[in-house]
Formats: structure tokens, C-alpha cells, sequence
């Protein structure tokens, strides 16, 4: 490697954020064991909040999935969980919030649990959800209005997954005309998925559209691209923007 290029190198290492210090919060990860495809032990889970600590983070709010015919959790099966690891977390001595809301699907059980209230927000305030990856739901548009008659706020996960709407960027554009929020994988920006979700990712990006960074934390491979995503140019972009609204939660 030739000097210019040493110092090309050099350069654009101490341009990359060192971490997520400026995030603060993480509002979507799978850190309960024994609920969904997320961690599978507690020791596993703290090995990995020991990793957000490292990174700069304060306070984490983990989500696991409900799904109708795979992930039946209830608010009491997910409270249950969180004073496991929260009691786990104490006996470590982590100096780190914990708390947990979750990601629905929106499948043919949302509604149900909508007209029950039986809804675990994010702050009392936002909820979590996320659409199937190959198709739009047809109902997407009459569950946000129903979210937001009851007075919710919507967080659509990983944005950047739904590559259906690649070519036609004026989908993203309806739901943020109707006050959706756009939460980003961290991950996507490393690689970790195919390249149309890291392509979208960094669209999203240019585009000023997201407003919440999750790690969508399940595993160690997961914080392995985590990491990595720091030394993403979009990364750097999105993190020096003040759009993110994590630190608000």
C-alpha cells in the first residue's frame, strides 16, 4: 500500500464513528431466551448487552416477535421473561436499562390483539410492526389508520427488508405522508442480508427517511455485523444527520 493510500486509509477510519454512544437506545432486539428466534440463554443474552454497553448504549427495549402461528407471546409471557434478564442483569453488575415492548406481525391475529388491547408500546406511545418480506399486506393501510384512531403511533421495522417496494420508492413516501416511521436494520448496512436490502438501506438513508436505528439484535453473527456496520460511509451519514429519535425513548 503506497503512502497516499495509508493515509487515505487512515483518514476514513477516524471519520467512522467508534460507536453508538450517540444512539443511546436500542428499540428493537430479541434478548428474552425462550420466546422467539432470538437468543438462547441467558448467559447468551448477557454476553451480548455486555456488547451494548461496550458500545455506548444506556438503555435497551427488547421485542420479541408475536406472531399468530409461531410466536404466541403475551404481555405476561414477555414481562415474565424481562424480570429474568433484568434480575440477570443485576447480578452481573451492567450498569444498563432494560425493557421490553414487541414486534408484531401483521397477520390475521393483529387486529384481535388491536381490539383487545392487548398491545405492549414502546413508551407507552410507539408500536413495533413489521410486514411479510415478500408481499405487502393488503390491509397495511387500515391497520395504521386503526393504530393511530387509538391513538399509537407506528414504527415499521427494518424498512429496508421490504425490497417489493425497491422500484417504487413513492410506497415509502405514501407512509410517511401518513406519519409512519421508519426504522433501520443497523446490520443491513454491513451485509448481512442480500444486496437489494443493503442497497434500499442506503436509499433510505439519501433519502432522509429513517428516524429509529434498531440492532434487531438475535445472536452473536448479528453483533458481529453490528459492529461492522460502523464502518459503513452510510452509517457515518445517518449517525452525523440528528434524525434518529432513539435517544427520546
Amino acid at each position: 500500500m503506497g503512502l497516499l493510500n495509508i493515509f487515505k486509509s487512515k483518514n476514513n477510519a477516524a471519520n467512522h464513528p467508534k460507536d453508538f454512544s450517540s444512539v443511546a437506545v436500542d428499540m428493537h432486539s430479541h434478548l428474552i431466551p425462550g420466546l422467539d428466534d432470538g437468543v438462547n440463554s441467558i448467559e447468551e443474552s448477557l454476553n451480548l448487552i455486555r456488547k451494548f454497553k461496550a458500545l455506548g448504549y444506556r438503555k435497551l427495549i427488547t421485542t420479541p416477535h408475536i406472531l399468530v402461528d409461531y410466536y404466541k407471546n403475551t404481555p405476561e409471557t414477555i414481562q415474565n421473561g424481562l424480570s429474568e434478564v433484568k434480575e440477570a442483569i443485576s447480578k452481573e453488575g451492567i450498569d444498563i436499562e432494560i425493557e421490553a415492548a414487541a414486534e408484531y406481525m401483521l397477520d390475521d391475529g393483529f387486529q384481535n390483539k388491536l381490539k383487545a388491547r392487548q398491545l405492549i408500546p414502546i413508551n407507552n406511545k410507539y408500536i413495533l410492526i413489521e410486514l411479510p418480506v415478500f408481499n405487502e399486506p393488503p390491509q397495511l393501510l387500515n391497520v395504521i389508520f386503526d393504530l393511530q384512531i387509538e391513538g399509537f403511533e407506528v414504527i415499521l421495522a427494518h424498512a429496508e427488508r421490504y425490497v417489493y417496494w425497491y422500484k417504487d420508492l413513492n410506497k415509502f413516501q405514501l407512509l410517511k405522508d401518513r406519519n409512519v416511521y421508519f426504522q433501520l436494520n443497523a446490520v443491513s448496512l454491513s451485509g448481512f442480508y442480500p444486496s437489494p436490502v443493503k442497497n434500499l438501506a442506503e436509499k433510505l438513508i439519501e433519502l432522509q427517511m429513517i428516524d429509529f436505528l434498531g440492532s434487531d439484535m438475535h445472536n452473536h453473527n448479528y453483533m458481529d455485523a453490528f459492529e461492522a456496520s460502523l464502518l459503513s460511509k452510510s452509517m457515518s451519514l445517518l449517525l452525523s444527520s440528528g434524525a434518529l429519535k432513539n435517544n427520546k425513548l
